[in-house]
């Protein structure tokens, strides 16, 4: 069992909220040990509704009052499930959300989604991460980047991408002009939350996140900051103006926002004595979570993925690694170079197979008159619900040698190595004996294939990889895809034990804000979970996987070639 840091007092609890795609979880830890006293789990209803967005356009967007009713409700339903007087011991606070997820504001740094004229636009909302409607303004940047005296995209991996935040917000611009007329800045999610509840969300002073700017806005301290007024003028003059309202300075998840505001204290049922840290993205607090070390390649494996490490500055040197999501001083741990890289879609393509298969149950039998109404929303339930662990159950026993079928894991683009999102995935290698258990293999295997080439991005790259963590509700709840990562990888993985990961690692930071820490590492030290199984790989399926994964990189190559007869 590991040492634990001596502790200074045994009463104090820390939260942890982490806004994923679908929902906010939050956790109330012990921040001597890190046990949970309490957790809860609430899901933005407009979004769960459907409302705001449009899939087929890869429009994805979040109105900000979900991200406000969810906040209440799941401090106050953890509140509630954990012993009488946890409140008045809750010392610390922090965020983790998805992003880039920006949105714009007025002066006072308020979501214009908030403003009686713009609550039902969803171009004043939060445009979610996976949103992919700036393809063509990530085009915009990366070929003036290519030609300006300064690179701006150099600590981003070489590729700005349409997941981030300049190519949202010019398009969103571009798009709309009542918006546009009323914007004065934008904010991340990830700042927009400890800046509302400190009361300090005016866009000129309001501390912001080192990981969420140096990953994705281009923002770095050797050229001052943000990119200069001539680079983003010369996008495009809608961009006049927007660099002198918004930053110049970005901290590290270590550096206190402020304390809760009375309002907001009332509000939560915490006292104003609560500190609250700065934010950062999810995968990123999800890594502090897992305890990362230099040399773990930490996986966060749900419905996209995002690979996470820290590497100690003597190691990368000079060093910039081409076509991964940048390399941003103190995005992970203070004091080290955190990367980052993933994949665009990963269970998604899961659940894409498996809505496929559904089609027939809510298009036919849902409009079936040979049951009654009640017996029929059951059958479809159960039905749905068994689709993905059947077709697992026969996957697995497909021996790779039969394993006859070959996809690419593009369905929503790909993030890295080589962020292109108007790329489209791809099946290959069907029979008329093709059924839906070996397409489903295919699709695991691709989604593994997909993580090889990022894996072999940072070794081309002479960063050292000693093991593999793997968190994330996939990681923990499918052994089938886990052995097939570590089978193509050649590499053993490591599952994390807790899965609320990107919670701890909020609350982690939320501790050494509130003083019980000095350095998060001694947070990790103290509050960290370990972990619960470990994968290794089968010597002879990953020979069996070398032979394919040479044919999934022709496939892709093809593919990408060919990508114009796709759009």
């Amino acid at each position: 069992m590991k040492n634990k840091q001596e502790y200074k007092d045994m009463s104090k609890y820390v939260i942890g909220l982490d806004y994923g795609s679908d929902s906010c979880r939050a956790i109330i830890a012990d921040a001597s040990n890190g046990n949970e006293i309490a957790t809860s789990v609430k899901y933005y209803p407009r979004w769960i509704e459907g409302k705001y967005s449009d899939p087929k356009s890869n429009r994805y967007r979040q109105h900000p009052l979900d991200y406000i009713e969810v906040l209440e409700e799941s401090i106050r339903e953890a509140l509630s499930k954990a012993p009488a007087g946890t409140a008045e011991k809750v010392v610390g606070m922090g965020f983790d959300t998805t992003g880039s997820t920006p949105v714009l504001t007025n002066k006072e740094g308020t979501p214009l989604a908030l403003l009686p004229e713009f609550e039902e636009n969803p171009n004043a909302m939060f445009v979610l991460w996976k949103d992919h409607t700036s393809v063509k303004e990530a085009d915009e940047i990366n070929n003036l980047a290519r030609k300006w005296e300064i690179d701006y995209t150099a600590y981003e991996g070489g590729i700005y991408s349409s997941e981030w935040v300049w190519a949202k917000m010019l398009h969103i611009l571009r798009e709309d002009e009542k918006v546009r007329n009323a914007a004065y800045s934008w904010v991340e999610h990830c700042d927009w939350l400890p800046g509302l509840i400190t009361g300090n969300t005016k866009p000129e002073t309001m501390p912001r996140s080192r990981c969420a700017a140096g990953h994705k806005a281009m923002w770095h301290e050797s050229w001052g900051g943000l990119p200069s007024e001539e680079f983003l003028v010369a996008l495009d003059p809608l961009l006049s103006g927007f660099r002198s309202r918004l930053f110049e300075k970005t901290y590290p998840s270590d550096v206190k926002v402020g304390n809760l505001t009375k309002e907001w204290a009332e509000r939560l049922g915490l006292s104003t004595n609560v500190s609250v840290a700065v934010g950062a993205f999810d995968c990123h607090m999800g890594a502090v979570g897992v305890e990362i070390k230099p040399g773990d390649f930490v996986r966060v494996i749900g419905t996209s993925t995002c690979d996470i490490m820290a590497v100690p500055y003597e190691e990368i040197g000079d060093k910039l690694i081409p076509g991964i999501c940048g390399q941003v001083d103190g995005s992970v741990i203070p004091g080290m170079i955190g990367l980052e890289a993933g994949q665009s879609g990963f269970g998604d393509i899961y659940a894409w197979f498996k809505k496929v298969l559904e089609w027939p149950l809510h298009n036919i039998l849902g409009k079936t008159d040979l049951i009654d109404d009640q017996t029929k929303e059951k059958l479809i339930e159960e039905v749905a619900d068994a689709i993905i662990p059947e077709l697992t159950k026969e996957a697995e026993k497909v021996p790779v040698t039969e394993s006859t079928i070959l996809a690419t894991d593009w369905m929503n683009g790909r993030r890295t190595p080589d962020a292109n999102q108007l790329l489209k995935g791809s099946i290959t290698g069907l029979t008329l004996g093709s059924s839906a258990p070996l397409i489903f293999r295919a699709l695991v295997e691709a989604t593994a294939f997909g993580s090889k080439a990022i894996v072999d991005r940072f070794l081309e790259n002479g960063i050292k990889i000693n093991q593999i963590i793997g968190i994330g509700g996939i990681s923990l709840k499918s052994p089938f895809v886990m052995q097939t990562m570590s089978d193509v990888l050649g590499m053993s993985i490591k599952v994390a034990k807790t899965e609320q990961s990107c919670a701890f690692g909020a609350a982690m930071f939320a501790s050494v804000v509130a003083g019980i820490y000095d350095k998060v590492q001694d947070a990790q030290d103290a509050m960290g979970q370990g972990f619960t199984t470990t994968y290794y790989p089968i010597e002879e399926n990953h020979k069996l996987y070398g032979e394919l994964y040479k044919k999934y990189e022709k496939l892709g190559k093809f593919s990408e070639e060919n990508a114009l007869l796709q759009n």
